[in-house]
Order: structure tokens, then C-alpha cells, then sequence
């Protein structure tokens, strides 16, 4: 069976024979913008394992980036998906009431850790949807005009979320963008300025917000400031809880949105249903919470949750669209949700965690290239330096590792300023046994690619 399978090579190249013949058609009808580095054409997935075109097996540790938290092709989904499909596909909210909707509405409000005791709740198709949709309530209900994002952020592809978005790369001629948006300095605490003790680095990030109020927007025309809990392209680093309680002080004395982008760290990823339950664990929730990627399980929805005074001040009209609700989405969310709350995924997700930052610590003392090792829960970084004293970063060394992995059945994906970072996104449904073969494979291309 595939989904307790172990990574197998069959073909004698990689890509193979058929899925080559797949990625040279792509290449003559898909836009070259829109790349892929991998020598895989999928044929089908199970739990944390794909099989290719040409009967090759690999292990994912990228997970279509965050969204497959469930595993691929989850049975209960499947038949829960298939159950909606015999009674209806569409049925765009603005014009006929569904079950669906309703109940994963619902469901949401129950769970999400955002202020309030009454929530209520939106759906949108993607993260960058949701994180447009999120600034768009805030300025709806705090009646102002910008915004506060920060460095390494990642929003979207959006007009709007490009302008959010810190690493530029991503707007190359795609300018003028949305205007509104300030940034503030991010606290990436591996690279504190002149080795700053932690509670100073702290202090120095926080100023770099007080500063945006000085230099960039005054603190009563901001609606929003929007955070990745742990960011997520910009090198999987968690965002200092002590932070966190600092700015959301900053914005209940200034009136402003605290605005939590789960796009990716939502649903068990972080060994909590939500990373803001550990914010709210220390009092400081947000007031917004914008959440995509592993919702159902690969069908494209995404949710927009707060508390209900600030939904109602949005006008009529201006939210919503015709595919937002899905009820095959909302059905598969549903079922999402039902079984990662009956398996305990969370507790999982943390158990595979600390297996992973176990074998780390031992891979480091035989290679120091490997620099640091955060994050929370099953959402990992581990980034790769030249040398560990002057951290000086490794993208080199990464872009080498994805290659040499695949090699072997093993998909990883990169992540970070520099392309230094490996991101560790993996199923929560890997067995024990993939994960450490896939920690073997790592391991054994780390030496391969340090020779």
C-alpha cells in the first residue's frame, strides 16, 4: 500500500521516461513564471508518500506547501467529498443558503482563537484571498487607511499581498502596488543585531514599530497590523511570544487590528489547531484570523474569522465571490477538522516535532552547517550556514540538497532570504518509519553535498 510505503527510485534517470514527457508538454503550455524544480509528474498520492508517472515513490516533506497536513487522498474525505458531489457542486452563497457553509462557519467560530465571545465567520478561495479580505474588514471597521507588515513576511500574489509581501522578487514589473502598507522590522532572534541578549532584540524589534508611527504612518491612520505567527517563506521563524504580548499592547493603546496570517500555520501544523492558541494562551489573541492551505484536505477554500462587531461594520457587497464556500470545499473542511480533532493530530504534530529536532541535534554535531533548527510543533526550519560562527547563509548548500534528496525519493523545498532554509512541512499521517528513512535520506545527501 502506498500510504505505509518506504521512498523507491525504478527508473534509471529521474525525471523518468513518462513523467519527462509530461514536464516537456508543460513547458510548451504553462507559463516558464511559473516554475518547478522537481523531476516528478504525479500519478497518485497516499497519506506522506507520491507515486510518479513511471512507478517512482517519494516522500513528501513539502506537502503542496502546507496544505496537505491530513495526507494525501484521506478516505474519509474522499467519501465525504463524493457523498456532496451526488447532491449539488455550486451554490453561490450570495444567492441560495447550504448546509456546508453554515456548519464549517459554525465550526470555525467554535475553534478559532481570535477575541470575542460572539465570532463570526467568512470564506474566501486562497490564502492570499483571505489575508486581502482580512485588511479589507479592518479598514472597514476602524475606518483607516493602512497597514503594518513586516519583514520576511508573505502574504499573496494579490496586487495588495504583493505589496505585503517583503521579498520583492515577487513584484518584479508588477508595480505601481497597493499603496497603504508600511513594514516593520521582524524579530528573526538567530540574527539579532550585534548578538542582542534576547530581551534586548525585543525591545529593537518592537521600536522599529514605534518608528513606522514616526516616520511612515501616524499610529491613529493604521487599521491593521498583519503577522504570520511563524512566518512561513520568509525562513520558518516564530514569531517571540514576549513579542507578541508587546504588540498587542501596541495596538489596544493605538486602536489597531491585530491581524494573525494562519494561511500556513493553521490546523495542527504547529502542534495546536491554530499557532495563536499559543498567543492566546498568553493574552494576547488576534482580533482577525485570515487561515488556507490545509483546511480540506486540497480543495481550494479559505476562511476569514473575528469577532462579530467588527464583521458587521463591513458594508454589503464588498466581501464575498462566486466559487467562496464551496460546498465540495466545506464538505471536505468539515471532515478535515472532524478527523484531526478524533486522532489528536496536534499531539502528533508536536510528537513529530521532537523527533525531527532530536535527530537534528545529531546531525549538527557532524555537520555545523547546519546552523539552527526552530519552529513549533511539525512546522520546522532548518537553516544551513557556511560557517556557524559568522552565520553567513547557505542557500548554495540547500539548492544542492533539494536535488540530491530527490535523488533518492526524498522531496524537500527550500525557504529564507537566501534559499537557506529547509522547510519541514511534512503529513501529519508520516509513520514513524518514513520519517526517519526520509531523516536517513536528508542525512546521507548532507554528506554527498558537503564533500
Amino acid at each position: 500500500m502506498l500510504r505505509t510505503s518506504l521512498p523507491e527510485i525504478v527508473t534509471p534517470t529521474l525525471p523518468g521516461p513518462k513523467a519527462k514527457a509530461l514536464i516537456d508538454r508543460r513547458a510548451q503550455a504553462v507559463p516558464s513564471a511559473i516554475r518547478c524544480v522537481y523531476p516528478v509528474a504525479i500519478a497518485r498520492g497516499e497519506g506522506a508518500m507520491i507515486e510518479d508517472v513511471d512507478g517512482n515513490r517519494f516522500l513528501d516533506w513539502i506537502g503542496g506547501v502546507g496544505v496537505l497536513n491530513i495526507g494525501y487522498t484521506h478516505p474519509e474525505i474522499v467519501e465525504a467529498v463524493k457523498a456532496q458531489a451526488d447532491k449539488y457542486f455550486h451554490g453561490m452563497f450570495n444567492i441560495v443558503t447550504h448546509e456546508g457553509y453554515v456548519a464549517l462557519a459554525e465550526k470555525l467560530a467554535q475553534i478559532v482563537p481570535v477575541q470575542g465571545d460572539k465570532k463570526k465567520v467568512f470564506f474566501a478561495n486562497s490564502g492570499a484571498e483571505a489575508d486581502e479580505n482580512a485588511v479589507k474588514i479592518a479598514r472597514a471597521y476602524t475606518k483607516r487607511p493602512n497597514i503594518i507588515t513586516f519583514s520576511g513576511a508573505f502574504h499573496g500574489r494579490t496586487m495588495l499581498t504583493m505589496a505585503m509581501t517583503a521579498k520583492k522578487a515577487y513584484t518584479t514589473n508588477m508595480g505601481p502596488l497597493a499603496t497603504g502598507v508600511y513594514r516593520a522590522k521582524f524579530p528573526y532572534l538567530y540574527r539579532n543585531p550585534a548578538d542582542m541578549t534576547e530581551e534586548a532584540a525585543i525591545e529593537y524589534y518592537i521600536q522599529s514599530i514605534r518608528d513606522v508611527f514616526d516616520e511612515g504612518t501616524p499610529a491613529d491612520q493604521v487599521a491593521a497590523i498583519v503577522v504570520e505567527p511563524l512566518q512561513g517563506e520568509g525562513g520558518f521563524i516564530p514569531a517571540p511570544i514576549p513579542w507578541v504580548k508587546a504588540l498587542r499592547k501596541i495596538c489596544d493603546d493605538n486602536g489597531i487590528l491585530l491581524v494573525a496570517d494562519e494561511v500556513q500555520s493553521g490546523f495542527c501544523r504547529t502542534g495546536k489547531m491554530f499557532a495563536s492558541e499559543y498567543w492566546k494562551e498568553a493574552g494576547a489573541a488576534p482580533d482577525i484570523l485570515s487561515t488556507a492551505k490545509s483546511i480540506a484536505a486540497g480543495l481550494p477554500i479559505s476562511a476569514i474569522i473575528a469577532r462579530a462587531e467588527i464583521m458587521d461594520a463591513v458594508p454589503a457587497g464588498t466581501i464575498g465571490g462566486t466559487f467562496c464556500g464551496n460546498p465540495l470545499a466545506c464538505a471536505a473542511a468539515l471532515k478535515t477538522i472532524e478527523i484531526m480533532e478524533r486522532e489528536d493530530l496536534a499531539a502528533r504534530s508536536r510528537q513529530i516535532g521532537d523527533m525531527v529536532r532530536a535527530r537534528c541535534a545529531e546531525i549538527q554535531k557532524k555537520y555545523p552547517v547546519l546552523g539552527n533548527v526552530r519552529g513549533l510543533g511539525a512546522m520546522l526550519g532548518l537553516e544551513f550556514v557556511k560557517d556557524p560562527a559568522t552565520k553567513e547563509p547557505n542557500g548554495e548548500l540547500v539548492t544542492a540538497l533539494v536535488q540530491e534528496c530527490a535523488k533518492h525519493g526524498l522531496m524537500i523545498e527550500n525557504a529564507g532570504r537566501w534559499g537557506q532554509v529547509v522547510r519541514f512541512l511534512a503529513p501529519l499521517t508520516i509513520t514513524d518509519e518514513q520519517l526517519n528513512c526520509g531523516l536517513d535520506i536528508l542525512e546521507a545527501a548532507l554528506e554527498t553535498c558537503t564533500k
